[in-house]
């Protein structure tokens, strides 16, 4: 193994995490949990790869068709409905998702375990001798499911901590197909093979940065005011 390669396709992920780490700083997560769940997104490529083979054999579809069956089904409900239950399993019932950035901290460590295993195969092994794979995938591969899982733990904090059963249950939904959506739609562009298509991945990109950022600055403000509120109820 090319241990620079090895470098290169870890560093985007190590990065995203510790930025994740350090944004949550009014009431840290404990590390060994966040190892964990780093641990089980990294393993749920096992499951991920043995349903993508599957559903990749169902495929009856060409051109277009074939690359929206591709992105939305094959890689984006696969991999999100994975890198989900990884947080459904374990943080999401513990007694340490006690605020609504938890939700967002975790989906971001789930997906970034993922991400380094399919860097790693991608940079690593399947293009080692192209040495731009690396800087792309650096640049928009894996922060892009660093989004999708602020996405998903955005949605996933609404639903644990909303008091109305019926909207919950909506916000459960919705931390599963809102990452689709987005995920999918980030690939199709890719994929679809279609120029004009092309000249709005860069946008796309920016506008869903954009917006997950303000999902994120959302819910640092309120841990933010949680923490002040706790301090002054302990003075």
């Amino acid at each position: 193994m090319d241990t620079r390669l090895f470098i290169i396709a870890v560093t985007p992920a190590i990065a995203i995490i510790f930025a994740i780490y350090l944004s949550d700083r009014y009431d840290r997560e404990p590390l060994k949990l966040l190892i964990l769940t780093f641990v089980l997104g990294a393993l749920s490529v096992v499951p991920i790869l043995i349903v993508e083979e599957f559903l990749l054999s169902l495929n009856i579809f060409t051109g277009v068709l074939g690359a929206f069956y591709t992105a939305f089904i094959v890689a984006g409900f696969t991999e999100e409905y994975f890198k989900r239950l990884v947080i459904l399993k374990m943080p999401y019932k513990t007694k340490y998702f006690n605020e609504k950035l938890d939700g967002i901290v975790y989906g971001v460590f789930s997906a970034m375990g993922f991400a380094t295993v399919e860097n790693i195969v991608y940079v690593v092994y399947r293009y080692a001798n192209n040495p731009h794979v690396g800087l792309y995938r650096g640049i928009f591969s894996v922060p892009a499911h660093g989004i999708f899982g602020v996405t998903m733990g955005y949605y996933l904090s609404l639903a644990k901590f909303d008091t109305d059963k019926r909207r919950a249950r909506r916000n459960l939904m919705r931390s599963l197909y809102m990452p689709i959506i987005l995920h999918g739609t980030f690939n199709f562009i890719l994929m679809a093979g279609i120029p004009q298509l092309s000249l709005l991945f860069v946008p796309y990109v920016i506008y869903i940065w954009w917006l997950n950022q303000k999902k994120l600055s959302k819910f640092i403000y309120d841990s933010k005011g949680r923490f002040i509120d706790i301090k002054r109820e302990r003075e």
